[in-house]
């Protein structure tokens, strides 16, 4: 069968309502407000290693903390309103980590009326725009004075020769739209043909088996690399394959 017709056949089958649950975006879904959707989403796509199960009650166990309403927290929040974070941790992300995102969004949403706009620097249509966005955004998200050195770990970028999957794949969340309503479509200025694949395990292996990936490493070129191949199969939305090749990844180890 020829690839592409394989390929769209696994999105069809993964890009589906049912996806939702089992997976980090059902956080963000628990939202409608655009802001809300936003933060949700970003924390669980940062928080996004381990077991999915383990990655949503984490998240859940954090907003529950805002009393559910993310945005509104960060607008209003008092200083002693953060004392129980003080409390969480998700693998190496602790509460150092957690106060300073809470910083970051508090100041940036009181300013700013949609995160895209963070992303947004230094935007331009071009194709091949996304490793200036994130290489943009990681200095602007810690440009505050108290931006701790230790959390930088968390937010990767492409000059660290990152492959940025857990950054790629909110963008994913926060860009594509389809009518299959996994992905959000909220933001506008970010075009899905600019998106770049989400490299985690998963897909990784699935890519490589598949002959869409060469790079012995996996890092940011490994990432534009299974990109560039998909963009072959769909040049206005090549990172609707993410859905097949997670999708795939997962059954596999569930099937070994």
């Amino acid at each position: 069968m020829d690839l592409k017709v394989f390929l769209d056949q696994k999105v069809a089958e993964f890009n589906q309502p049912d996806f939702i649950p089992l997976d980090p975006i059902s956080v963000p879904h628990r939202y409608s407000k655009k802001q809300d959707i936003e933060i949700a989403g970003f924390f669980a796509a940062v928080l996004a290693w381990g077991q999915r199960k383990t990655i949503i009650h984490k998240c859940l166990e954090l907003f529950g903390m805002m009393d559910n309403a993310p945005h509104d927290f960060m607008l209003h929040h008092r200083e002693s309103d953060l004392k129980p974070f003080l409390q969480f941790k998700h693998r190496t992300f602790n509460d150092i980590d957690t106060l300073y995102f809470i910083e970051f969004f508090s100041w940036f949403y009181k300013n700013h009326e949609s995160l895209e706009e963070a992303f947004t620097i230094g935007w331009t249509p071009e194709v091949d725009v996304m490793e200036r966005i994130l290489v943009n955004f990681h200095h602007y998200f810690f440009q505050l004075p108290a931006a701790p050195q230790r959390t930088k770990k968390h937010i990767a970028t492409p000059e660290r020769k990152a492959a940025c999957k857990r950054i790629n794949m909110f963008l994913r969340w926060m860009v594509r739209a389809d009518d299959k309503s996994v992905d959000f479509g909220i933001w506008k200025t970010i075009k899905p043909y600019q998106l770049i694949c989400p490299c985690d395990l998963h897909v990784d292996r699935v890519g490589r088996r598949l002959g869409l990936i060469t790079r012995k490493q996996t890092d940011w070129q490994t990432a534009v690399e299974l990109t560039e191949r998909l963009r072959e199969f769909d040049p206005e939305d090549p990172v609707k394959y993410d859905f097949a090749l997670f999708g795939m990844g997962v059954e596999e180890r569930m099937a070994g």
